[in-house]
């Protein structure tokens, strides 16, 4: 997640927000549209997940959300923003870079985000792929209330967050070592975890960050829930992979499960022992890159 390989970096206008993107590999190719989770940079796709795909004949293009990274910061509360804002800004990438439709690949929140686009914009996505996600339309509060109040899961309801991830999001420590420690436990607790490329990680995304403190309206963004949301994911047509780990301590496998049932035709990979974000454990990197690289063939 370093900068080892050299894009065309390029500053794309949403309204009146701009995002910072970067394009690899050719445009006459196949476009792979990088869409990242809450609250974190596009450099969160591993430069070597860019190569492998630059190398088997793909146009590659990952950018900032609002508030992260090199794109701009909002003010929240004088204009506050939904997950159809930020599939907009994803559009808005697209526009930007003459791409009519892309392979869209989005990871947790970048997943729901690309959920919405097969649903409302699916002259936009060839295909769909979502890592370590939830279905657009599942309100995850009334799940995670009863966890931290110690009671028991309603019939049906998808499974609240580990209580490991619980104790630690409800933790006062903050600042880099603490963000270190996020995504240790995101890792999950079974493959190996790589803290050196971690912190590498967290480091750049501090010295690059105009606002640090504005990734925090992603999660305000996300308590949002229009009807755009309860659309049905059966409405999507295009081929769509599901990828869930087993481990994954934020959304446990059963989510991915749902996701899948839900879209028509979908593939579902569980990948064992993978945690929610699956590029600080050796390896996986690697396996994710391929099943990108299969589902875009």
């Amino acid at each position: 997640m370093t900068d080892t390989v050299a894009g065309m970096q390029t500053s794309i206008r949403s309204g009146r927000v701009r995002l910072w993107t970067e394009r690899f590999g050719s445009p006459a190719d196949p476009t792979v549209l990088l869409i990242m989770g809450t609250a974190t940079q596009g450099i969160g796709w591993p430069d070597a997940l860019v190569e492998g795909l630059v190398g088997i004949g793909r146009q590659v293009i990952r950018f900032d959300h609002r508030d992260t990274g090199r794109s701009d910061s909002v003010d929240f509360a004088a204009e506050p923003y939904a997950l159809a804002d930020l599939a907009a800004d994803a559009t808005a990438v697209l526009d930007g870079h003459d791409v009519a439709a892309a392979h869209v690949a989005g990871i947790s929140l970048g997943g729901t985000i690309g959920q919405w686009l097969a649903v409302h914009r699916p002259d936009r996505v060839r295909t769909l792929t979502a890592i370590s996600s939830s279905p657009m339309g599942h309100n995850p509060g009334p799940a995670w209330a009863r966890a931290f109040a110690g009671q028991p899961a309603a019939d049906g309801e998808l499974p609240p967050p580990t209580a490991r991830f619980r104790r630690h999001v409800t933790a006062p420590a903050r600042g880099l070592d603490a963000d270190v420690e996020t995504w240790r436990v995101l890792n999950g607790d079974v493959l190996p975890f790589d803290e050196p490329a971690a912190r590498r990680f967290v480091e750049e995304s501090y010295a690059r960050a105009r606002d640090l403190a504005a990734a925090t309206n992603h999660d305000l963004a996300g308590r949002h829930w229009d009807d755009d949301r309860r659309a049905p994911l059966s409405r999507i047509t295009a081929p769509t992979l599901v990828v869930h780990g087993d481990a994954d301590p934020l959304f446990p496998p059963a989510h991915g499960e749902a996701l899948a049932a839900q879209i028509p035709g979908s593939r579902l990979e569980i990948v064992p022992g993978m945690g929610h974000h699956p590029f600080f454990a050796p390896g996986l990197t690697r396996r994710i890159t391929e099943l990108i690289a299969r589902h875009t063939a």
